[in-house]
């Protein structure tokens, strides 16, 4: 009866030291640090986002995610809530990114900034106890997903009219617009010979008029010569001592 008290005395020990070990161990390594919370809200995918995944920010770990849930009051938007300590620098322009580390597919929140000079963001906000939510931008992998299924929409739809202009009732309408095309270039291509002959009399037809517009000019200055002599003897005849004057003054004496 001794040797079983005492084993189970000893079994009580044991059990009674594991446990404070335990407790110990439990106590030396929680985290004393006040961390402020965060909620970072989005609509896109958070694939191979875990609890207590990494939150850095600019690469330094400053926390880590306690919570992924879907928001109550946005259909399809989910909130993350993240947890960094007091000294992180998130200001009014700081948003979220998730990262990977390396080929594994775990993910990672990523902090950034956009202007350092910012002013501080509150934790929390003045009304209530709920904390401030950060943007989550799209990362560079879903920015290449997204651009990589815009550029393969637009090469299927390249692909569907490259089909239909190959299709057998479009082949005779795209060789009748290549021989309209070639038509058009002989046509083009003969119109220089045409014209070669009207060109090569375009100096004799400027000599004729060049020589025309002389004669004009002589003419123009022959008639004005002519406008003055007349305008010259019209003031002689009509002068005190005209002809008609003394023809006038005749009659008058002949009449008296």
């Amino acid at each position: 009866m001794e040797n079983r008290s005492h084993a189970l005395i000893a079994g009580f020990f044991t059990i009674a030291l594991l446990a404070l070990t335990a407790l110990f161990a439990v106590w030396l390594g929680r985290d004393k640090i006040q961390r402020q919370a965060y909620e970072i809200v989005t609509k896109s995918a958070v694939s191979g986002l875990n609890l207590q995944a990494a939150v850095r920010y600019k690469g330094i770990k400053v926390g880590n995610v306690t919570a992924i849930n879907f928001d109550p009051d946005i259909a399809g938007q989910i909130v993350l809530r993240i947890e960094v300590i007091p000294t992180t620098p998130v200001t009014a322009t700081t948003f979220a990114t998730l990262a990977y580390q390396g080929v594994t597919g775990i993910a990672l929140v990523q902090l950034d900034d956009d202007q350092a000079a910012s002013q501080p963001l509150l934790a929390q906000k003045a009304d209530n106890d709920t904390p401030v939510r950060i943007p989550l931008r799209p990362s560079l992998l879903q920015t290449m997903e997204q651009r990589g299924l815009s550029i393969l929409t637009h090469t299927e739809e390249l692909s569907k009219r490259l089909t239909n202009l190959l299709d057998p009732a479009n082949q005779q309408s795209v060789r009748s617009t290549i021989e309209h095309i070639d038509r058009a270039a002989q046509t083009w291509a003969a119109l220089p010979a045409r014209l070669e002959p009207s060109i090569a009399r375009l100096p004799g037809l400027l000599e004729q008029t060049q020589t025309t517009l002389a004669a004009v000019k002589t003419l123009s200055a022959d008639a004005s010569t002519l406008s003055q002599s007349v305008s010259t003897l019209s003031s002689q005849l009509q002068g005190d001592q005209g002809p008609i004057a003394h023809f006038n003054q005749t009659l008058d004496l002949l009449n008296s």
